[in-house]
């Protein structure tokens, strides 16, 4: 197992009070770029980590004419003297994590810097088949999962039938446990109408020799973490997907199985609370989502069609159309409240412009009375009716125009896109700290 890296001789270690670390989250659910805004601020990071989430995410970078798409590997990875880590509360398919480091290879985009806690669970076969045959059980119910095998996972990991990175290294350990899951795996994959496929032993011998693979990055990353924070390193805490997807405080049962929210931070990667210095929000300026489940400001119209095509919303990890509908400063206020943000970073502004009005819902009703506070019954947030504070659009703008005003920040904004802006910052009482316009790593404005 390899071990972890160490920064600085401990003699000048300095002191707790100094302590940068920064976690970046999705506010609404997923897909507001959070891939683009991690590899942006990771220029002055010195370690990326993901905390949760599997290979059900998907972060899209763009440096220059060159597209990266980020399943597994922290969006860190891209910057050339950064650690990525991937935390004890990311679920790991191996044959996924490996064939993505094949692809950044391919790239030329070296992954010496590259590590994986020993407790991260890992995916297995039969994960992948349950997950598809649930999905297919629950009707209505259904979460809409990429059925890779993510929630399944999850339930071994809290029903105690996981296997960890940890046991692909062991060779006895691995057996032994899979000894124990396999024939009641494959047993309730009967019972749902599968079939296992393949043998035990086969499984054994596939994941024996894909931790070979795995094993020149696999170390304690707690260790790590805390090391680097002893030292004083700057570190981006990467959430995947977004809060309202959260397995607690999400749409359930609609969401995914991790926690998406700053307190998972602490659970998947082994840091104390009082370590975090800053929570950032990322907010698509319009809303967005992949799956079931009700969409209070979902469009259905022309308009709605306008803003997906020019937005671009196909799922990186799913490749389906998203659904699409006006800001809903009820979901972003929930995140602001149960993650404890500092600040917000608005994305995909660029979609939005040569509108004429923009709505943005300012709270629902149900049943005739005002709600300002997102409800936990998905029967009654289907029944929500979003109400509407309309602001005048902006102007269409081209590459070029925006560079402009990116070089003169906040003072350069439009009249109507600084007023957008401001209604945000003054609903939410969190500042904006940055405007993304396109996709390109350099495409911000910085307030």
């Amino acid at each position: 197992m390899a071990s972890a890296v160490i920064f600085i001789s401990a003699k000048s270690m300095p002191s707790r009070d100094n302590m940068p670390a920064k976690v970046i989250l999705g506010t609404q659910w997923g897909d507001e770029g959070k891939g683009k805004i991690t590899d942006l601020m990771a220029d002055e990071a010195e370690m990326v980590v993901r905390f949760q989430g599997g290979n059900n995410a998907g972060h899209t970078i763009v440096i220059g004419d060159r597209t990266f798409k980020l399943h597994l590997v922290p969006s860190g990875i891209l910057r050339k003297d950064v650690v990525s880590v991937v935390g004890n509360g990311v679920v790991l398919d191996p044959a996924a994590f490996l064939e993505e480091l094949d692809r950044l290879s391919e790239a030329n985009v070296e992954q010496g810097q590259l590590k994986i806690s020993d407790r991260a669970h890992v995916i297995m076969p039969y994960h992948r088949l349950i997950d598809g045959l649930e999905e297919a059980a629950k009707g209505k119910l259904a979460a809409g999962t990429t059925k890779r095998g993510i929630g399944p996972c999850y339930s071994d990991k809290t029903s105690r039938f996981g296997i960890r990175i940890c046991d692909l290294m062991d060779p006895d350990a691995f057996r032994q446990k899979l000894e124990a899951a396999y024939p009641l795996k494959a047993k309730y994959i009967q019972a749902l109408g599968g079939d296992i496929g393949q043998s035990m032993e086969k499984i054994l011998e596939e994941y024996m020799a894909l931790g070979k693979r795995l094993a020149p990055y696999v170390c304690d990353a707690s260790v790590l973490i805390n090391d680097a924070l002893d030292h004083g390193k700057n570190i981006l805490f990467e959430g995947a997907q977004g809060t309202h997807l959260d397995i607690d405080h999400g749409i359930y049962p609609h969401g995914t199985s991790s926690s998406t929210v700053t307190g998972g931070v602490l659970i998947g990667t082994g840091v104390g609370p009082k370590r975090i210095d800053k929570v950032v929000g990322v907010v698509k300026a319009y809303t967005s989502r992949v799956g079931t489940g009700p969409f209070p400001t979902e469009l259905f119209d022309d308009l709605g069609n306008h803003i997906a095509d020019k937005g671009g919303e196909i799922g990186t990890t799913t490749g389906r159309r998203r659904r699409v509908g006006w800001l809903d400063l009820v979901m972003v206020g929930f995140s602001v409240r149960v993650n404890g943000l500092d600040s917000l970073v608005i994305t995909k502004a660029d979609v939005l412009d040569g509108l004429d009005e923009i709505k943005v819902a300012t709270h629902y009703t149900l049943d005739g009375q005002d709600v300002h506070d997102f409800p936990a019954s998905m029967t009654q947030l289907a029944r929500c009716q979003p109400q509407y504070h309309t602001l005048p659009g902006w102007p269409e703008l081209s590459k070029e125009e925006w560079k402009v005003i990116a070089e003169k920040g906040r003072d350069g904004l439009p009249e109507e896109l600084a007023a957008f802006v401001t209604f945000i910052e003054a609903n939410l009482k969190v500042p904006v700290d940055v405007v993304s316009y396109g996709p390109g790593r350099e495409e911000n404005i910085y307030l």
